[in-house]
Order: C-alpha cells, then structure tokens, then sequence
C-alpha cells in the first residue's frame, strides 16, 4: 500500500512542479510519468537516508508522511529531468 501512496503522490508532485515552473513542464501525461519515477525513488531515497516520515505505519501521520515524500520527489525529479531537458535544447 505505501509504494501506491508514494507513486500515486509523485504522480501529483511532478504535475505540481510541471504548474509551478511552466518553463520546465512537459505536458500532464509527461509530469504524471516523471512524477511517478521521481515519487518511487524519492521514497526510496529519503528511507534509506533515514528520514523516515511515513515510518510504514497506516495511521494518518503515517499517511501524511509517505505523501510528502512522494510529492517532494516526484516533484524535485521532473524539476531536474525539465532542467536537463531544456539545457539540451540549447
């Protein structure tokens, strides 16, 4: 249940930044797939790290907890591939 949670609010982060910086968005379809990835691994990441917000419990908090890092790294990781992306453009 908790990788559901953390890709499913990557999905939302990546639309969230692609909104935030327009210069860098790749469309919805292309935010949501990023944003998946990046919520996965951002997960994953901040786990390993030790910053274990979602501490896989099911209440609320736990809930709360595997969302944000979902959001945050969907969110940072289609800022990133937008990013790249543009620098290769130019």
């Amino acid at each position: 249940m908790e990788i559901i949670i953390s890709l499913l609010s990557g999905a939302l982060g990546g639309n969230l930044a692609g909104g935030l910086l327009k210069k860098f968005s790749m469309g919805t379809l292309w935010n949501s797939v990023i944003g998946i990835l990046g919520g996965g691994i951002g997960g994953y990441i901040l786990s390993a790290l030790g910053a274990n917000f979602g501490s896989g419990a099911m209440d609320l908090s736990g809930i709360l907890g595997m969302v944000a890092e979902g959001g945050v790294g969907g969110g940072v990781f289609m800022a990133i591939i937008g990013i790249v992306k543009n620098m290769m453009k130019k």
